[in-house]
């Protein structure tokens, strides 16, 4: 669920920067598809049974000040994984950028409630993590796979996720019913965020989701370049 939750957070991202880009109609190496659907399924219903009605209302009772303010709060948690990963990739000035984004952030943005970095031109990148450092570094996605309650990820992506809980500020928190209970806000504030994105899932969810997150991947690997199957063509 929470892989889908970082699929869909895509979409948006997708719709506004690549809209020429074929999503449903992708059809990328999948040999693992009969238990990746199957694990897709018990995620989906684990997710429409108990995480997003809990969204819902979390949403509801949220005023939405404070709900965006919360989002980026563990935004701003999540800078130190992106500096981290820019350092491994070589990008020294976005390891500033979100360095500076971070300590600002956590300081006058009281604990990153409010964006003040922004203000100050540094703006919030597309985020980096294990999975795409491997990919910079020459290692190939692998298959696709299906990850119980995390979801979509492929073979590179997933020993990612391990190195990516490391540098999780939450996991320093000594008191463990505390500590628990910011994972759980975590879960439903993102959930609570991809409400809406979720109306931009079209035919199969399954086909769709795994599309995205590919070419997502691929995207964010990249920094933003993405292969233009059309670019052969000639129209003398």
């Amino acid at each position: 669920m929470l892989g889908e939750m970082r699929v869909l957070k895509g979409l948006l991202l997708l719709a506004l920067l690549l809209p020429g880009i074929v999503v449903a109609g992708a059809d990328p190496t999948d040999p693992l598809e009969g238990y990746n659907r199957a694990m897709f399924s018990f995620n989906d219903k684990a997710d429409r049974w108990v995480l997003k009605p809990v969204a819902k209302g979390y949403r509801a009772v949220t005023p939405d000040p404070v709900e965006r303010g919360v989002s980026r709060m563990f935004s701003n948690l999540g800078e130190v994984l992106n500096i981290v990963n820019d350092l491994l990739q070589g990008k020294v000035g976005q390891a500033g950028n979100d360095g500076g984004r971070l300590l600002i952030n956590s300081t006058i943005g009281l604990a990153g409630f409010f964006d003040v970095a922004r203000h100050a031109g540094l703006l919030k990148s597309d985020g980096e993590d294990f999975g795409q450092t491997f990919g910079v570094w020459g290692l190939g996605e692998g298959a696709y796979v299906v990850l119980p309650f995390l979801g979509p990820s492929t073979l590179r992506d997933a020993p990612g996720l391990l190195l990516d809980g490391v540098f999780q500020p939450i996991g320093e928190i000594d008191h463990v019913p505390t500590r628990n209970q910011i994972y759980g806000v975590q879960v439903v504030s993102g959930r609570a965020d991809l409400l809406e994105a979720e109306k931009l899932i079209k035919g199969d969810r399954y086909t769709f989701i795994r599309d995205v997150y590919l070419q997502r991947r691929q995207f964010l690997v990249n920094d933003g370049e993405v292969e233009d199957d059309f670019g052969d063509d000639d129209y003398n």
